[in-house]
């Protein structure tokens, strides 16, 4: 969802050579804009990789206190972590819809979605010992991977892969509606829905999908670093620093959860 955030807005615009935005991409109003920003930009109130990595690690960290919150709260306050789940699902969609990215907002995801994974986990850790580090490790290598990979060249964003990726994305959100109501409404008493109850040559499906998930996860990412790459070419303002922080903040909760889901379902 995070990916609406980039996507509606000029500053981060596809740039061709000499940094010209991609005229049958975005309106002659729009290119005006990013015409008068490189044109005449002004020194530290222009977006920067290392502002938007600041940003980003003090959007991290709170969401660090977050989760430890929730990890202490949740054996006793259990319906804490299931509230923020909602708000925090509530306050993404309003930061991805948002045109001008919020500080408040974005920090306020960050502390609420902290709670709902702290929570989380300490339900997942309390059935299956030590699968949260399990977790937290292989989100830490995928996330370490994709970033070395994108800033050494090899792998980028591409115009085909990005439309395949979109259609997965719907293609996984269909699934995953239809999963829930399936369990929700008893037709299915596995509690993992269709993850759990179906095999793909002996393997759970919920092994089989999280894999794909976490490749599809590792590809947000790259477009994640990507628009904000755009950003820092097109001289957009800083404070479109809080929106690279949000869609990277947003795409690793995504990736963190479904591993510890795909963990959960193999240690079955």
């Amino acid at each position: 969802m995070a990916k609406f955030a980039f996507s509606r807005n000029p500053a981060f615009a596809t740039t061709a050579q000499g940094g010209v935005a991609a005229a049958q991409n975005i309106s002659s109003q729009q290119l005006d804009e990013i015409y008068n920003r490189a044109s005449a930009p002004v020194e530290g109130e222009v977006m920067t990789v290392e502002d938007t990595i600041a940003k980003t690690v003090g959007a991290f960290a709170l969401l660090l206190v977050g989760a430890g919150v929730g990890w202490i709260l949740a054996p006793t306050i259990p319906l804490l972590w299931i509230g923020a789940a909602v708000v925090g699902l509530v306050l993404g969609l309003i930061n991805a819809f948002k045109k001008e990215p919020s500080p408040p907002l974005i920090l306020s995801y960050a502390a609420v979605q902290g709670v709902f994974v702290g929570g989380i986990s300490a339900f997942y850790e309390s059935l299956f010992s030590g699968i949260v580090i399990q977790a937290v490790i292989a989100s830490l290598v995928v996330v370490g991977v994709t970033l070395a990979l994108f800033a050494s060249g090899k792998i980028r964003a591409s115009k085909r892969a990005t439309k395949v990726f979109l259609i997965a994305i719907v293609g996984y959100l269909v699934f995953s509606v239809v999963n829930f109501g399936l369990v929700a409404f008893g037709v299915n008493s596995d509690p993992y829905g269709l993850r759990g109850s179906v095999e793909i040559f002996g393997i759970p499906l919920g092994i089989v999908l999280g894999v794909f998930v976490v490749i599809l996860a590792a590809y947000s990412l790259v477009l994640d670093f990507d628009f904000i790459q755009r950003g820092v070419q097109n001289k957009a303002p800083r404070k479109y620093g809080w929106t690279g922080a949000f869609g990277i903040m947003a795409t690793v909760i995504w990736l963190y959860l479904e591993i510890l889901r795909m963990l959960a379902i193999a240690r079955r």
